[in-house]
């Protein structure tokens, strides 16, 4: 994704993503963040203690967000501030589709020091899972 930073106001939009999650994204996700629980992985369990089905992490979530953030920016590094609040649950079904996150941002506000702030929203089967997203972001 090619950005131009010079027209950055606020109300731009940034570029619409989908993110696939899998079963094995969540599993791989597990043994990245030490979070075993199961209702991450194992379908019975999960529905046995009242899911919908296996659910992704919330910080897995977040990260997908982040990612799509960092992407726009082309650094990591250039997010200097970065919150959710967690509203709604990814169930992850197991099969070849798994679950898509739908991401879109805009800006918000422009800030001293060539920063932005960003605010992102994160949609799944139509609900938004992510609320007051928001980063603060660095322009090159």
């Amino acid at each position: 994704m090619t950005v131009t930073y010079a027209g950055v106001e606020p109300g731009t939009a940034i570029e619409p993503r989908t993110y696939r999650i899998t079963r094995l994204d969540l599993v791989k996700y597990c043994g990245a963040s030490g979070d075993f629980n199961v209702i991450h992985w194992n379908e019975r369990v999960a529905r046995s203690v009242g899911l919908p089905n296996v659910i992704a992490h919330g910080m897995y979530t977040m990260a997908q967000a982040g990612k799509f953030v960092t992407e726009w920016v082309g650094d990591p590094g250039a997010v200097t501030n970065f919150g959710v609040r967690f509203s709604a649950m990814v169930p992850v079904p197991d099969d070849d589709e798994g679950a898509t996150l739908e991401v879109s941002g805009k800006v918000l506000e422009k800030l001293a020091d060539n920063k932005v702030t960003v605010d992102i929203v994160v949609k799944a089967g139509g609900a938004k899972v992510l609320t007051r997203a928001r980063a603060t972001v660095r322009l090159p």
